[in-house]
């Protein structure tokens, strides 16, 4: 739903930067896998390539959020030299995102912390990087896939979590009994299934338990 130029309007534009506005955190599945029967919209396998398209149009939506704060914090400094920090900080954050870089990476103090949670940024919540992999990569391990390691590096770098699920089989196996799931699951040689897997990641970055 999210596409280049999605934060001047293209696609679903700012309905779908406005749903991401409520959620807590982000899931993002990225294609790791190939299949010449599946088209990709860019032509080619690159997931770092589409991190980078969905996270660069989360940064642009959150350099409008910080230049207007910028701006009207400024204004405020001028009666009140108290906030000169928040400005200082600000301006670092704005050339921070405009280097193409996430506010969840955004080094800061304690202090400065609790300013940057007080604003509504995109790219400050917390991310699981979904990595979609073939059934093949599940039967011959992970280490085979060569996308895999790209977006774990990249998780890594912006302190966000990489993990790999494969869509094909959980479809295969979405409706099947409890005992169908475990007998599939011993014969892939797998404890769990990636959708279980992923919702265990999805409340413990939440900090959820059930």
């Amino acid at each position: 739903g999210l596409v280049k130029g999605a934060s001047k309007g293209e696609g679903l534009g700012n309905q779908f930067l406005s749903n991401i506005w409520e959620v807590d955190a982000i899931v993002h599945v990225v294609r790791c896998f190939e299949d010449g029967e599946i088209i990709h919209v860019d032509g080619e396998i690159g997931p770092k390539r589409d991190i980078e398209t969905i996270n660069l149009e989360l940064i642009f939506s959150d350099l409008d959020i910080v230049e207007r704060r910028i701006d009207r914090v400024s204004k405020a400094a001028k009666g009140d030299k108290k906030l000169l920090p928040e400005v200082e900080m600000l301006q670092r954050l704005k050339s921070w995102l405009e280097e193409g870089n996430s506010a969840r990476a955004f080094e800061c103090s304690n202090g400065e912390k609790e300013i940057l949670r007080d604003i509504p940024l995109l790219s400050a919540k917390p991310v699981i990087y979904a990595c979609n992999v073939g059934e093949d990569d599940l039967l011959g391990g992970i280490g085979e896939n060569p996308y895999y390691p790209l977006v774990v590096a990249r998780a890594e770098a912006e302190h966000a979590q990489a993990m790999p699920i494969c869509a094909k089989t959980e479809e295969d196996i979405a409706d099947a009994t409890p005992e169908e799931k475990h007998a599939f699951l011993q014969e892939m040689g797998i404890e769990a299934t990636g959708l279980d897997n992923l919702i265990k990641a999805s409340y413990t970055l939440l900090g959820l338990i059930s």
